[in-house]
């Protein structure tokens, strides 16, 4: 084993038991989620950061902050950013413990996808931006190699546009893959009731609104940010720009953000139960138990299954 994951949908509390286990077996947090890669997105992103303070040590983490709000990070920069961060802790004898809730990134490094930079084709795109939505579809799915690893390749027109652009790149050009480690992983999720996920969500959404999510966003595009890289970024980004920009009073904001994010946790966990289908053993602890005993059983599980001493 030379990689723990923490997983689950949000509203689970993935951070607050990956960083104290990190704290207890010498590791450092590798985030696994595709929006606290952005500066100055804090609140709408929930990276608590300061859940990476446990009984005063500060535990180290990679992958948050490391791009500007409004840029367009993407899987390959991720696997290749991830890369670098695992080897370093690797190197410096620290156990990497992956947390996170985007499945599509979680996979991709498990499964040690063979990604590429693919450049920008003005012309290919010039081509699709009169096409309805429909027809983007049409087109990407007839790439014979073309696999749908995230369902949001059709989510809207940009997306779709970017998608083809890849699937076309792949099918026209003589393909290298990167350098990938090879992972060994113990995997955990942190799993509750529905019920109890969405009274979370919708708590949390609150705080979150009441701690100035709204001044946050409005702040960013005060900054220069174009409102629509932000709506391009989902969920809490989309639906409080429509709000600060004037589509939407607070109250449609606050309705949809709380309907969608809840339909968002629901296809993170369909994901989850589909990487068990692919074959990885996800080892499920339940999130009503209190935080400490939720520790102690990952622990437990690992120092079974895992009898390596990491650093620290």
């Amino acid at each position: 084993m030379n990689l723990m994951v923490i997983l689950g949908p949000t509203a689970t509390g993935k951070t607050a038991v990956a960083t104290r286990v990190a704290v207890r077996l010498g590791g450092e947090i590798l985030s696994g989620d595709s929006r606290q890669i952005y500066c100055g997105m804090d609140i709408g992103t929930g990276k608590d950061l300061n859940e990476y303070v446990v009984d005063g040590e500060k535990v180290p983490y990679h992958l948050i902050d490391i791009a500007p709000a409004g840029f367009k990070y993407n899987l390959y920069m991720y696997q290749r950013d991830f890369n670098i961060a695992y080897r370093d802790i690797m190197s410096r004898g620290k156990l990497p413990v992956l947390c996170g809730g985007t499945g599509l990134y979680i996979e991709a490094v498990l499964g040690g996808y063979q990604l590429l930079e693919v450049p920008q084709n003005p012309e290919l795109r010039e081509r699709l931006e009169c096409k309805s939505r429909e027809e983007l579809e049409r087109i990407l799915l007839s790439y014979k190699d073309y696999k749908p690893h995230n369902v949001t390749d059709f989510c809207n027109t940009r997306r779709a546009i970017r998608a083809i652009e890849i699937a076309d790149y792949y099918a026209n050009n003589d393909i290298k893959g990167i350098d990938v480690p090879e992972i060994d992983p113990l995997i955990f999720g942190i799993d509750i009731s529905r019920e109890l996920r969405r009274e979370r969500i919708t708590a949390r959404l609150k705080a979150r609104l009441d701690e100035g999510m709204v001044d946050e966003i409005r702040g960013l595009i005060d900054s220069g940010v174009d409102p629509d890289d932000l709506v391009y970024y989902g969920l809490e980004y989309k639906y409080v720009t429509k709000y600060v920009i004037g589509e939407l009073n607070f109250d449609e904001m606050q309705r949809l953000l709380e309907i969608s994010i809840h339909q968002f946790a629901k296809r993170q966990m369909t994901w989850f139960r589909g990487m068990e289908r692919r074959g990885y053993n996800i080892e499920w602890i339940d999130g009503t138990l209190q935080l400490e005993e939720r520790v102690n059983q990952v622990i437990e599980i690992f120092l079974k299954k895992n009898m390596k001493t990491f650093g620290g």
